[in-house]
């Protein structure tokens, strides 16, 4: 089984794909792992390397490429934000939530002002849509390519990995509907 779990920074997708993975017996892949990895082997930050991949497609298709082919060697659980668009999953799912919520978030686990969080939030997601668009002709507020789209602003994490996994045991029970 193929699932991909995108959202922007702050959404909980690393938590709703570490939960998934367990309770499916599925690997996990998170595609900014492998970003960040990419910019430490090349001892860069990885604001560096975002500005580097905004000029030219090479470190995004490096990242797809390894998704690919750790989705046709055993599937899993894989966590990026344009996994949905990259492979060919039996479910896509987008965490969504609002702005505020995630910049908060992101404070309190990096341990930075909110304002901090919000300010390099904004810049990256902005770096991100731009690469995507332009490599891809993905818009990354179009959510048409996702089965399920949740708010993880509205429900907890416990909520959020139900609504997820009753998605999955959808599935596993006889497949998507084709209404």
């Amino acid at each position: 089984m193929i699932i991909t779990v995108s959202g922007p920074p702050g959404t909980g997708t690393s938590t709703l794909s570490r939960i998934l993975a367990k309770e499916l017996g599925l690997r996990r892949v998170n595609s900014g792992d492998l970003f960040r990895k990419i910019a430490d082997d090349r001892g860069i930050s990885v604001g560096e390397l975002g500005r580097i991949a905004e000029e030219g497609p090479e470190i995004d298709y490096l990242i797809d490429d390894a998704q690919k082919a750790m989705a046709f060697e055993a599937g899993g659980v894989f966590e990026g934000r344009i996994s949905a668009h990259v492979l060919d999953a039996d479910l896509k799912i987008l965490l969504k939530a609002d702005r505020k919520v995630r910049a908060e978030r992101i404070a309190s686990r990096e341990k930075k002002l909110v304002e901090d969080a919000l300010r390099e939030s904004r810049v990256r997601e902005e770096c991100e849509a731009r690469r995507y668009e332009k490599y891809y002709n993905i818009d990354v507020s179009d959510f048409s390519v996702y089965d399920l789209v949740i708010d993880s602003g509205t429900w907890n994490e416990r909520g959020v990995s139900a609504i997820a996994l009753a998605a999955v045991r959808s599935i596993e029970d006889g497949g998507k509907p084709s209404i």
